[in-house]
C-alpha cells in the first residue's frame, strides 16, 4: 500500500510569482494552474492513501471550488475534508481563512471518520480516518513550540486507546529539531519512516526534517522517499508499506 504526504500550501506555487508584487502575495492569487501540476505528480505516483495538508476548500483562490474534491475527482478517490480551525475559533469568522484545511483521500474502503481537535493552538485539526486495517491521523501542528508539545499530549491521547496499527503523519512543525517529538514517540510506540532522516522543506532545497510519517512496529515499511518536487514549499514524501499478519 502506498502513502503520500504532501503539504500543498493552497496549490499557491512557490518563487518569484509567489512573491510579486509583494512578498506572500501568492496565497491571494489563482491557484487552479498549479493546483493541476499537482494533481499530474499525484496522479504518477499512484498512492492509494493521500494526506493533504493546506487545501482550500472554496474560496476566491480556488475559484470557490473544494481542491480535496477536485483532486479526489481526477484520481476517483473517496475525499474527507475538514477546516483546520474549530468551530468556536474567531477565524471561522474570516474570508479565505475559513476555507483553509486538511484532507484525507483513500481509495480504500473508509470504515469511519472522525474530526478531533487540539485544546491548544490556532490550527487544531486532527483527521482519524479508520480503514480496514489501519488508522490513519493527519495533523498540522502549531508553529509554537509551547503548543506543540501541548498537541502532541492530545495526540498521544488519541491514538492509546487504539487496537488497529495506525499511522499518523503531518506537517509537524519541529523547528527545534526532531528531539521535540521524542518523548511522543517514546510513549506512543510509534517509529519513524523517514528512518535516513531526510528532509523536506523547503522544496528547493531542503535541509527540515517538517513533515513526518509515523507508524506502529506492525507495519512495515518497504520504500521511503522524498521527491525532488518544487510545486510547493515542502516536498512531498512517498510511504510504501505492508501490514503484519496479526499472529494468535
Amino acid at each position: 500500500m502506498r502513502l503520500l504526504l504532501y503539504n500543498i500550501r493552497y496549490g499557491a506555487g512557490i518563487g518569484m510569482h509567489f512573491h510579486l508584487p509583494v512578498p506572500y502575495s501568492g496565497y491571494l492569487k489563482n491557484t487552479n494552474g498549479n493546483l493541476q501540476n499537482i494533481v499530474d505528480f499525484i496522479k504518477s505516483v499512484n498512492p492509494d492513501i493521500i494526506g493533504l495538508i493546506e487545501v482550500d476548500s472554496g474560496s476566491f483562490r480556488s475559484e470557490k471550488s473544494n481542491q480535496a474534491e477536485n483532486i479526489a475527482r481526477e484520481l476517483n478517490h473517496c475525499p474527507i475534508y475538514q477546516s483546520k480551525y474549530s468551530a468556536a475559533s474567531i477565524v471561522q469568522k474570516v474570508p479565505l481563512l475559513n476555507k483553509q484545511g486538511n484532507a484525507i483521500l483513500t481509495n480504500q474502503e473508509i470504515k469511519s471518520q472522525k474530526f478531533h481537535y487540539f485544546r491548544e493552538g490556532i490550527k487544531r485539526l486532527v483527521i482519524e480516518l479508520e480503514l480496514e486495517q489501519i488508522s490513519v491521523f493527519l495533523a498540522h501542528l502549531s508553529i509554537k513550540f509551547r503548543h506543540r508539545q501541548y498537541q502532541l499530549q492530545d495526540l498521544h491521547a488519541m491514538i492509546e486507546p487504539l487496537k488497529k496499527p495506525v499511522i499518523v503523519a503531518g506537517d509537524f512543525n519541529v523547528f527545534w529539531g526532531d528531539r521535540e517529538l521524542q518523548l511522543f514517540l517514546s510513549a506512543t510506540g510509534l517509529k519513524n519512516a523517514n528512518t535516513n532522516g531526510e528532509p523536506s522543506h523547503p522544496s528547493r532545497s531542503p535541509r527540515r526534517q517538517l513533515d513526518y510519517i509515523f507508524h506502529s512496529p506492525q507495519i512495515q515499511i518497504t520504500d521511503f522517499q522524498i521527491p525532488e518536487v518544487k510545486l510547493s514549499d515542502h516536498a512531498p514524501l512517498i510511504c510504501d508499506f505492508e501490514i503484519e499478519a496479526h499472529k494468535n
